[in-house]
């Protein structure tokens, strides 16, 4: 079926999506070449293939974002976008995306611009999260995974799917000490719960938000404050999981009441343990890949959505990490 679909490009100058003398315009054009683009001002008029017109949208929304966040475009970061969309309409036809996202990719609609899944990862753990009870996203820095997993909750609740949300973290020190921070103990792990709060107010009102902690409708707690729970009717987030230990993985994934859910969040490149503690997120991972109603996601460097280095310093990492494990079987 062929449509015509019209996009305004608001915010950012459209010589930054173009590109000189077209450049990226026409990078895309080469590559859904069924689709015709045409600019004029601040619109562009997509005709075509309906499916293949809302990939050239997706591309067209990606870059907006990015220049947004990052200030300019690379042509880097044009094959990223494109590679994206082209593989995740591979893997998963708008069809069955539609299925699993009732709104278009929209999470939620928050105070500001809606949180969308913006990565082929993310959409899945947001499908995943509607299949399955627990789920366990895994990747590295960048990649989304708790501020994805803090909407999907928000979302829940908003449908009154669930009555309350947990959240909670593991109170590792990463090269401080917590006895030398300054403050009573609530002040002294604050920094390791921060991120959980940055993401709620991007997504609920200060007046919201302040009366749902006060009533405790969402909860934000050091990892070892679930102990002895059960949690009905909840949405619980573990964050930074790759920084508990067996035990603790073992105790949070048992807080588990009555209709409630639980998503495991963690970077196994990242473990702040004593080196005598093992991760109870790669213990989880052989234990429970195979348990029904437990879902799986393995984010990856394509799912980074923060600054455009961060995904070369994925790759450096990466690399050296190889090299050694090279040189180790020589």
């Amino acid at each position: 079926m062929i449509t015509e679909k019209k996009l305004s490009i608001k915010g950012v100058e459209p010589v930054l999506i173009f590109g000189v003398h077209d450049v990226h315009l026409n990078r895309i054009e080469d590559e859904f070449e069924d689709v015709q683009i045409l600019a004029r001002g601040n619109t562009l008029t997509l005709r075509g293939n309906e499916e293949k017109v809302k990939l050239v949208e997706n591309v067209f929304t990606e870059l907006i974002f990015l220049i947004n966040q990052n200030g300019e475009l690379l042509p880097h970061d044009i094959e990223t976008v494109i590679k994206l969309t082209s593989s995740d309409s591979v893997k998963q036809p708008e069809t069955k995306r539609s299925q699993d996202n009732d709104f278009d990719d929209i999470i939620i609609t928050t105070k500001n611009d809606p949180v969308r899944a913006r990565t082929p990862g993310q959409r899945r753990m947001v499908a995943e999260a509607k299949r399955n009870d627990i789920v366990f996203a895994i990747g590295p820095a960048g990649t989304g995974k708790t501020y994805t997993a803090v909407a999907i909750a928000v979302s829940f609740m908003k449908r009154k799917e669930i009555s309350k949300i947990v959240l909670a973290r593991p109170a590792v020190e990463a090269g401080e000490s917590l006895g030398f921070l300054p403050g009573d103990l609530a002040q002294k792990i604050d920094p390791y719960l921060r991120p959980l709060y940055d993401a709620l107010q991007d997504m609920l009102t200060s007046e919201k938000l302040k009366t749902f902690l006060e009533r405790k409708t969402i909860e934000i707690v050091p990892l070892a404050y679930m102990r002895g729970r059960t949690l009905n009717n909840a949405f619980i987030i573990l964050d930074e999981a790759q920084n508990a230990t067996n035990m603790q993985m073992k105790m949070c994934l048992t807080r588990l009441g009555i209709n409630s859910k639980a998503i495991i969040t963690g970077d196994v490149t990242q473990i702040d343990l004593p080196k005598k503690e093992d991760s109870g997120l790669i213990q989880a991972k052989t234990l429970l890949e195979n348990v029904k109603g437990i879902g799986f996601v393995y984010l990856d460097k394509l799912d980074v959505v923060r600054h455009r280095l961060v995904r070369d310093i994925i790759d450096a990492y990466d690399s050296h990490k190889q090299n050694i494990n090279s040189q180790k079987e020589l």
